[in-house]
């Protein structure tokens, strides 16, 4: 690389001032890219099962990724990389489409809509406030119970959990060649994983496709690169559709939930990976106001493209592992995302029994968060509890976040801490209250 283009990323980017390199952040851009590729296919899968084209939702992921990676890159400076969620995604196949009845292109409409709020709110600084209101332990609760409902999630499409009428749930058959094709990539996805390979996720998917060809369980693909698939499917569908929460209350309830989920999720996981950074200044995250413009403004950009609400990636930690410090790193990702656009075909042979194995992987990932909740404290413990066991068991993350917010505040008082809460507390507990009503009485 010439001295004038080290001039131009210099200036852009202060390496100097970072301690790092053009060839480290490349290096790390790589690594953050390998270990998030998965839900380039995981996505169309999950979103697939709600109804959408599975090939528009490919091309609508990647623009998103590509959109938040570099307004992440550009704008804050920051090494992480932005794509669109798994939680938000499951959220709205499993519990707004198939639990609730409302098609697709209505939920959709919700996402637009919360995604406007979580611009605004961003804009003016509300979503900082609203950050510090909200307990940190129901902020890991819920990051663990989207991970426990993710894995579950997985555990069913690869066929190792099955529904049962006396019991509910109950262990797959093991005479299916497809539970098999699960199991092999829950092993060398865990094993990658134990030996801490960069990207253990994706190579997991490519090793677990690689043997569903080779047993023939997989048909092959009829090719490997052609153009992006179209976005005319899922184009502007959300757009038409925000006018749908002023005929039907459940709606209401749906944009709320989105909003709650995708407000959350960010800003735990740039909190996490500004601190494994050291970029965290006198415990606070400089230019976090740009970094959560970044993140709304791509999940603006993917309500309309199509794809649920996009999200920092916790794989980051990846890139910042090997020694990223800066946006460039971010930009990377974005030009490697634009690159895999290409690979679509690919599509054909990442079925649910492949993309299983990265979901139970990433549930584990996500419930992590669970050592950091006060469990000694009752009052604490048992809201936390329930926003965990109430995803998975309810099949709907919203119950879960619900049954939280609505015993905090009680138990809480009850124990004596009232002077703990903040007033916004009491705010969505009533919130909830009526969300749970809606969620419900409506549906029945």
């Amino acid at each position: 690389m010439s001295n004038q283009s080290t001039g131009v990323l210099e200036r852009l980017f202060h390496l100097s001032e970072n301690n790092t390199t053009v060839k480290r952040e490349c290096l790390a851009g790589l690594t953050t890219f390998v270990s998030m590729a998965y839900i380039l296919f995981v996505n169309p899968i999950i979103l697939g099962d709600a109804g959408m084209d599975a090939g528009a939702v490919f091309t609508a992921t990647a623009l998103s990724a590509i959109m938040g990676c570099l307004l992440m890159g550009f704008l804050a400076n920051y090494p992480i990389a932005i794509a669109p969620g798994l939680g938000d995604n499951a959220f709205f196949t499993y519990s707004v489409v198939l639990a609730m009845g409302i098609p697709w292109q209505q939920a959709m409409g919700g996402v637009f809509v919360a995604s406007i709020l979580f611009t605004l709110v961003s804009l003016f600084k509300i979503r900082e406030i609203i950050i510090d209101a909200i307990p940190q332990d129901l902020k890991y609760a819920m990051a663990a119970g989207i991970g426990i409902f993710i894995s579950f999630v997985g555990l069913q499409g690869g066929g190792i959990v099955v529904s049962d009428p006396s019991s509910l749930v109950a262990i797959g058959s093991f005479k299916v060649p497809t539970t098999w094709l699960t199991i092999f990539g829950l092993f060398v996805t865990a094993i990658l994983m134990a030996k801490k390979v960069p990207g253990s996720i994706f190579y997991g998917i490519v090793l677990t496709a690689i043997m569903g060809l080779v047993t023939q369980i997989i048909p092959p693909p009829e090719s490997i690169i052609s153009m992006a698939p179209s976005l005319a499917p899922t184009f502007g569908i959300g757009v038409s559709n925000m006018t749908s929460i002023l005929s039907d209350p459940q709606m209401w309830a749906v944009v709320v939930i989105f909003f709650l989920v995708a407000f959350f999720d960010t800003a735990g996981t740039l909190i996490g990976l500004a601190q494994q950074a050291g970029i965290m200044r006198n415990g606070k995250m400089p230019r976090i106001g740009r970094a959560l413009m970044a993140d709304s403004l791509s999940m603006l950009g993917g309500a309309v493209m199509g794809t649920t609400p996009t999200a920092a990636y916790v794989e980051s930690s990846a890139g910042i592992a090997v020694g990223a410090r800066t946006g460039l790193t971010a930009i990377v990702v974005a030009v490697l995302f634009a690159f895999s656009m290409i690979f679509s075909p690919l599509l054909a042979v990442v079925t649910a029994q492949v993309t299983a194995p990265a979901l139970i992987i990433v549930g584990v990932l996500m419930t992590s968060s669970l050592r950091e909740i006060h469990w000694d404290q009752f009052e604490v413990a048992f809201p936390a509890f329930m926003v965990i066991i109430g995803m998975p068991l309810t099949f709907n993350i919203s119950y879960g976040i619900a049954f939280g917010f609505l015993f905090y505040p009680i138990l809480m008082t009850i124990a004596g801490r009232r002077k703990e809460l903040n007033p916004l507390i009491w705010v969505m507990f009533v919130l909830f209250l009526v969300l749970l009503y809606t969620l419900t009485m409506l549906k029945f």
